[in-house]
Formats: structure tokens, sequence, C-alpha cells
């Protein structure tokens, strides 16, 4: 498996929208709004990647996983992070949110930050797993109650050679 930055080369944005449907297919009819992914389409995903930093998992020549990443002031937000379920419990969310950390210890950047959806529990437990805490709860517009919870996982300082 290898994991590539998406740039200029990248042509297989069909493909991508494919993955990230998929993968999160699970939450259709359980979140409440829809997921934005459903509003997704390839031109969307290319415009996407040019304004952010984009990761895909490749294997045997599929796409199986992907990342989007967004500076913001104070960390770096994680967005999009999909593997598809053949692939999932393997280690490739780890190993993409392991390029999230990389990305923003070299923009100097001292956090990650996600969103979650407040159903999805499953993820919370995962996220936490990983090191993330939870930071607020928030809601759509238009929408009384939560809808979705902040993480933040705070990074270690980098140790810069002398």
């Amino acid at each position: 498996m290898t994991i590539i930055r998406l740039d200029a080369s990248f042509t297989r944005w069909d493909e991508l929208l494919t993955l990230i449907l998929t993968a999160f297919a699970s939450m259709n009819g359980k979140i409440d709004p829809p997921s934005s992914a459903l509003n997704l389409t390839a031109r969307a995903l290319a415009a996407k990647a040019e304004a952010e930093i984009g990761h895909v998992a490749i294997d045997d020549g599929r796409l199986i996983g992907c990342i989007f990443l967004r500076p913001e002031a104070d960390c770096l937000y994680v967005g999009k992070l999909a593997v598809l379920p053949a692939a999932q419990g393997q280690g490739l969310g780890r190993r993409l949110l392991a390029i999230a950390e990389d990305t923003a210890s070299a923009l100097g950047l001292a956090a990650l930050r996600l969103e979650t959806r407040i159903e999805l529990t499953d993820n919370h437990a995962v996220f936490a797993a990983w090191g993330f805490s939870k930071t607020a709860e928030k809601a759509h517009p238009g929408f009384a109650r939560t809808t979705f919870i902040e993480m933040r996982k705070v990074l270690a300082p980098a140790i810069r050679a002398v």
C-alpha cells in the first residue's frame, strides 16, 4: 500500500468520490443533518484538493482511503478521513492521521482538530483511543440540539536537531 499526496497529476476524482461515499454510507439515515459528503462531486473534490492538503491510500491500484487537511490559526483541521469498510481495522486510519501529525509539525501547528457527529459514538471512542479529546459540542445551522462534537489532539513538541 502507498499513500500519496494529491496534486495536479491526480485524475481519479470519480473514484475518490466513490471511496468517500462508500466509507460514509453507514451514516446514511443515522445522522441528522445528512453528511456533507452527499453533496460532494468529483469537481468539488478537485477544488478541495487545491485548497487543502489531500492524501489518498492506494492498494493494488485501488483507492482505499483518504484524508483532507486544512491549516487553521492554531491547529490542523482533519476532514474527510475515509477508509473503505473492507480496509478498516488494519491501521490505515492511524497511518493517515500520522501524516496529519507530520503535516501539522511541518507547519508549526501544535494540534489536530476534527469534528464528528454526535450520533457516531463508535467514532468518538476510536478518536479518543487515538489521543483526541472532546473540546466542544456544537450544532449545525438551524438545529437547536447538539449535532456534532469537536475533538482535538495536542501534539508533542517537535524535537529540533541542533
